[in-house]
């Protein structure tokens, strides 16, 4: 495998480098970034379909909601499973397939299966300081709120690459994580913001160009809320399912894809600072001893006691 220095992500990136470097990959290695994408999405939101909340609405005991909840713990967890699963496969993919032309794509699946359990720890873990964090935003209101996702988020987007690169441990991860995140802190909550924003309105124009086939059905919910079932029926309709899966295709691989410009500009900027040139072998500093005159043999011919 050639040095990571030869991944085409890998460079001390400002913000226009990034989405250049970001939108290049993504051209040259779209059709497979698509394809698993697509193949997860469709799992994704096909398993969706079992998950009806509808019903929870008008309940307000809580141990009715529980009761409520039980069919769908299922199919819940099998759509956080596959999530997981091909974020995992994905961000193999983009870090890997740069570097070693001879794996193909099939091993690099395999290879890629001995992160899932550490990766699902970790995130757990992540899961729960969020949690605390967001509820620590709530304090400072909407502020906080916005700033404290923006920081799991962050963190988030560190964990896969600095596992797969760095080695499966998960306390070096969790440590390195949280170093290369808050190295150019201001920096790396800048970029992820603004890359949130941008998936947020790709995300927005994609879900209004799939919508147009079913536009009758959601106009008749919002003139009648009594057909609200009518929204059920949509999404759970088979060509609702493809071109939602078709459009998560697209933006799905940005994400993984923004994890390795953040760790690989992060691991950059830090290999630059610690190439150090080594200092002269030769002592150069002055002593306090050069500062006065040396003292002469007897017999040396300028030793002024000899003179006359």
């Amino acid at each position: 495998m050639d040095q990571l220095s030869n991944h085409p992500l890998y460079k001390a990136h400002n913000i226009d480098s990034a989405m250049s470097s970001l939108w290049d990959f993504y051209k040259k290695r779209f059709l497979t970034l698509f394809i698993i994408s697509f193949a997860m999405s469709l799992v994704v939101q096909y398993a969706s379909t079992f998950i009806n909340i509808q019903d929870l609405y008008t309940v307000t005991d809580p141990m009715v909601i529980l009761e409520k909840m039980k069919p769908l713990i299922v199919p819940i967890v099998l759509v956080f499973i596959v999530n997981l699963l091909f974020n995992v496969i994905l961000q193999y993919y983009i870090i890997f397939s740069p570097l070693d032309k001879e794996t193909s794509f099939v091993e690099g699946i395999i290879k890629s299966l001995k992160y899932v359990i550490p990766y699902l720890v970790i995130i757990v873990l992540l899961a729960f300081a969020g949690s605390v964090a967001i509820a620590l935003g709530l304090l400072l209101l909407v502020v906080g709120v916005i700033f404290s996702v923006l920081y799991i988020l962050t963190l988030y987007l560190f964990i896969l690459p600095v596992m797969m690169v760095e080695g499966i441990n998960i306390g070096h991860t969790i440590s390195r994580t949280v170093t290369l995140a808050h190295r150019k802190f201001w920096t790396n909550i800048g970029w992820v913001a603004v890359f949130l924003i941008i998936m947020i309105v790709l995300s927005l124009i994609l879900s209004g160009i799939i919508l147009l086939p079913f536009t009758g059905s959601f106009i008749k919910t919002i003139v009648n809320p009594g057909e609200a079932s009518n929204i059920i029926n949509t999404v759970n309709n088979p060509l609702f399912i493809i071109l939602s899966a078709l459009a998560s295709a697209f933006t799905m691989p940005l994400i993984p894809l923004f994890s390795c410009i953040l760790y690989f500009n992060g691991k950059a900027r830090e290999d630059v600072s610690s190439m150090i040139i080594a200092p002269d072998t030769q002592d150069t500093r002055i002593r306090v001893e050069d500062l006065y005159a040396k003292p002469y043999s007897d017999d040396h011919p300028d030793n002024p006691e000899n003179k006359v």
